[in-house]
């Protein structure tokens, strides 16, 4: 039985907090929230603490789960390596690529297990999207956005976030990570674009960004985010790899770009070759809840079963790194190569 720790209770936090909660192979033995006890009747039984340092010491568990925001994630990671523990962290790793190295290197040096929150490598329509591009081969266009229009609530946690991280950064690290299962190539240089359209943020925020990247084997890719109340629903979700072979794209989704299920629905997949089409249907797709789930069930098995993570941690820092690397040429007006300097 595996002694987990969960760090943070919003969206995410929950939903891998009551992941844990119904697994037969782990113990819930501490929850870390802010704000302080949480109302959902499932959690209210745990020991509730105000600070990581404190629920460490106290509850001494084997894996720490951190769905805090993203510029506490390296701290706690290593804090939670340190005491021995094994780590699962949401996207993205850090706010720095420097400090997202730290977290990978202090994994490997504790002999830790480390997952970072990359969703839709648990989703089985992602992973038959990649693998039916990979099929076609190199070189690629990736064609990819999550544009959310968001009120109430939900416009209020976009501010919050990006208090510390953009959207391009926050939500481009998944569909930067699907760019690189897909083409394996080293990325070469980023170059972006974003806008502050709301006074409602920081001015050296911006709430609608896009950028370019392009790969060593010649494939390129784009992708865009926007969050906010003025945001179009007209184009709020593209997904298309094109290659010389032909096309991969998903079809069946869209609708309400502040569903949060909607966000990893597929519902069908279209593969576009010369000699012809094939539609694929993806019925019974997992829910959110059902995706943290299955997310958590590996996280449990890379323990047990002691799996080597390399690829994955290496695959987080290089998506990051990306990203990053578009918020500083958003923010410099330059195109940033990613082998060196700034050009």
């Amino acid at each position: 039985m595996t002694r987990v720790l969960i760090v943070g209770l919003g969206n995410m936090g929950m939903s891998h907090a009551l992941a844990h909660h119904h697994s037969p192979d782990a113990e819930i033995v501490g929850l870390v929230n802010r704000s302080g006890a949480t109302d959902r009747a499932e959690l209210q039984s745990y020991p509730f603490f105000s600070g990581v340092c404190e629920a460490l010491a106290a509850t001494q568990p084997d894996l720490v789960v951190i769905a805090s925001y993203s510029d506490s994630h390296a701290e706690f990671a290593l804090a939670a390596m340190e005491t021995g523990a094994h780590v699962f962290v949401e996207k993205p790793l850090a706010t720095s690529v420097d400090d997202a190295r730290r977290v990978v290197d202090k994994a490997i040096q504790t002999g830790r297990k480390l997952v970072v929150g990359y969703i839709l490598r648990h989703h089985p329509s992602w992973r038959r999207l990649i693998r039916e591009a990979r099929d076609l081969g190199a070189p690629y266009v990736f064609r990819l956005n999550l544009n959310q229009q968001s009120h109430g609530d939900e416009w209020a946690t976009h501010k919050t976030l990006m208090q510390t991280t953009s959207p391009i950064v926050d939500c481009g690290v998944h569909y930067v990570d699907v760019m690189c299962q897909i083409t394996d190539a080293k990325p070469l240089r980023v170059h972006g674009i974003g806008l502050r359209l709301s006074k409602e943020i920081a001015p050296d925020m911006y709430n609608y960004g896009q950028f370019q990247v392009v790969f060593g084997d010649g494939s390129v890719g784009w992708y865009e985010a926007g969050w906010g109340p003025m945001m179009s629903q007209t184009a709020s979700f593209v997904k298309d790899i094109v290659s010389p072979n032909g096309s991969v794209s998903i079809t069946g989704a869209g609708g309400d770009s502040s569903d949060i299920e909607g966000h990893t629905r597929v519902g069908s997949i279209l593969v576009h070759r010369p000699e012809g089409d094939l539609h694929i249907d993806m019925p019974d797709e997992p829910g959110h809840q059902e995706l943290c789930n299955a997310e958590q069930a590996f996280v449990l098995k890379a323990i047990s079963e002691n799996i080597d993570l390399s690829r994955h941690m290496n695959d987080a820092v290089q998506s990051l790194a990306i990203c990053l690397a578009a918020d500083n040429s958003i923010r410099t007006g330059k195109t940033i190569d990613l082998q060196g300097a700034a050009r």
